[in-house]
């Protein structure tokens, strides 16, 4: 049974109006690696690093970042959730605001969900919540997300939320043996700020 903070960090710190974000815990880890790593043909196409057999231990890319302390925490250039869906509890899938630059006050969005929960609209409202983190809790002006041209869901997500559509790279990740174009979205702290984040 779960320590008192243990309890804590099972909530959701963060909430829209399907989904939550809270703190990556160990009995994550194996999960998303198993369904989001392993699932090689998915995986290529959402990381344009090269995909390597990697076991869901210390290597795996879903591991908890170690923090030294708090101090060193804030100064991380990522920030690393589990999604979880509000009225089950169930873990849906990885937020991440990756790339956080504090001089240029600028950083990345990426989302990926767990095949049971994609098509419900998660994938939208945990892009919302990962936004209001980003501007109303890390003071930041801009946030980009960058995804494949046919990836049709997290293009609906990325406007749905608000983001502009701003270009695109043509031929510029290398996926499955063939390069990829990749569009580029952005979106600023102003046009965010007034916008119904309850996903209404």
């Amino acid at each position: 049974m779960p320590d008192e903070a243990g309890a804590r960090y099972e909530r959701p710190m963060l909430r829209g109006a399907l989904t939550g974000l809270r703190a990556r815990v160990e009995s994550d880890v194996e999960i998303l690696h198993a369904e989001l790593y392993d699932d090689v043909a998915v995986r290529v196409r959402a990381d344009s690093r090269p995909w390597l057999p990697l076991p869901a231990g210390p290597l795996s890319p879903f591991q908890i970042p170690e923090m030294a302390d708090y101090d060193a925490a804030l100064g991380a250039d990522t920030a690393v959730f589990s999604v979880v869906v509000l009225d089950s509890g169930d873990l849906a899938g990885d937020a991440v605001l990756w790339g956080i630059d504090l001089h240029n006050r600028s950083a990345h969005v990426g989302v990926a969900l767990r095949p049971a929960f994609r098509g419900r609209g998660l994938g939208t409202d945990a892009v919302r919540v990962l936004c209001q983190y980003g501007f109303e809790i890390r003071g930041l002006h801009r946030l980009q997300l960058e995804t494949l041209t046919d990836n049709h869901a997290m293009t609906r997500a990325a406007e749905q939320a608000g983001f502009r559509r701003e270009g695109t790279l043509r031929g510029s990740d290398w996926v499955a043996g063939t390069f990829a174009d990749v569009v580029i979205f952005g979106l600023l702290q102003d046009e965010w700020a007034g916008r119904d984040t309850s996903g209404g």
